[in-house]
C-alpha cells in the first residue's frame, strides 16, 4: 500500500469575519491541492467579546460549509425557516446552491467556545441547486475507539480503518467528502486506508502529529501526497481535523461569500442578492 506523506504545511493565521468575530484561518482559494475544500476558520476563546457578534444575516451561492463544535453552542438560522442550534460536540451542514442568506449566532458552554467552519466547493452542475440544511447532534456523530483512549469521530463520508468501515451521518452532499475529528492520546497511532482518487489535508487543533517523519503542529494545515492510505501518530495529545474529498478540476472564482466559476457568475449573484432574487 502507498502511503501518504506530508508535501506542504500551511500556518494558519489571525483574521475576523461576520461581525468583528476572531478566527485562525487556513484558506486555498487558488490551491488545487486543497479541491474539494476552501477554506477552514478555527473558532477558540473564553472571551465573549472575540465572537458575541456573531455572523448576523448574510448570503452565499455556490457552496457548502460544514460546522463542528467541539466546545459551545452555534445557533443556525436560515431563509427557508431552518432553527439550529448545536450542542458541544455537534455539526450542521449548509449547502447554498443558487443562495442561501442565513445567520449564525456562537455561544459558550461553561466559558469556553472552541469549533471549526469548512468551506466546500461545488461543481458547476450543483452550483445552481436549491439550498439545503441538516444538523448532527453528537449523539448522530459516529465514534471509533482507536486504541490507547484515543477517539475518532466521523462526521461526513468514511472512513476505513483495519479492514472495518465507518460511515459518517453526512453522506449526500455535493462533492464526495470524509470530514473526521481524532482527539489522540500521547503515542497513540490511526491507520488509515485512503480513496487514492480523492484529496486529503489534515489541520491540527492540538499537540503535534507526525506522518512519515514529518510533524505538524497546533494551528497547522498539513497537505498530503496521493496515496492509498496514511499512517498518523500522536506525538502528545493531540487534536487533528482529518479532511478528505474528491477533488474539482474547474476555475475557482470568489467574492466574498460568492464562489463561482467565473466573474460573470460572480456579478450576477451580486445583482441577484441586491434585487432580492438570490434565493428564487
Amino acid at each position: 500500500m502507498a502511503l501518504r506523506t506530508i508535501q506542504k504545511l500551511l500556518n494558519a493565521h489571525p483574521s475576523a469575519d461576520g461581525d468583528g468575530v476572531k478566527i485562525q484561518r487556513v484558506h486555498g482559494f487558488d490551491n488545487p491541492a486543497f479541491s474539494p475544500f476552501l477554506m477552514i476558520d478555527e473558532l477558540k476563546s473564553d472571551d465573549a467579546s472575540d465572537y458575541v457578534g456573531g455572523f448576523p444575516p448574510h448570503p452565499h451561492r455556490g457552496i457548502e460549509t460544514l460546522t463542528y463544535m467541539l466546545k459551545g453552542h452555534f445557533e443556525h438560522k436560515d431563509h427557508m425557516g431552518n432553527v439550529g442550534e448545536l450542542r458541544d460536540g455537534g455539526a450542521q451542514w449548509m449547502s447554498a446552491g443558487k443562495g442561501v442568506i442565513h445567520s449564525e449566532m456562537p455561544m459558550m458552554t461553561d466559558g469556553k467556545l472552541h469549533g471549526f467552519q469548512i468551506w466546500i466547493n461545488l461543481p458547476a452542475t450543483k452550483k445552481m441547486q436549491l439550498a439545503q440544511y441538516h444538523d448532527f447532534q453528537p449523539e448522530s456523530i459516529t465514534e471509533v475507539d482507536t486504541g490507547n483512549g484515543a477517539l475518532l469521530r466521523v462526521i461526513s463520508g468514511d472512513i476505513t480503518i483495519k479492514g472495518d468501515t465507518y460511515h459518517g451521518p453526512l453522506q449526500k452532499t455535493g462533492v464526495a467528502t470524509t470530514v473526521a475529528d481524532w482527539q489522540a492520546t500521547p503515542e497513540a497511532q490511526l491507520n488509515m486506508c485512503t480513496n487514492p482518487d480523492h484529496q486529503m489535508l489534515l489541520y491540527v487543533y492540538q499537540g503535534h502529529i507526525d506522518v512519515d517523519g514529518v510533524t505538524a503542529q497546533q494551528g497547522q494545515l498539513a497537505l498530503l501526497d496521493a496515496g492509498e492510505g496514511v499512517i498518523i501518530r500522536a506525538q502528545d495529545k493531540a487534536g487533528v481535523l482529518i479532511l478528505g474529498g474528491e477533488p474539482i478540476n474547474e476555475p475557482v472564482v470568489h467574492y466574498g461569500p460568492f464562489v463561482m466559476n467565473s466573474i460573470e457568475e460572480i456579478n450576477q449573484a451580486i445583482l441577484d442578492y441586491q434585487a432580492g432574487t438570490l434565493t428564487d
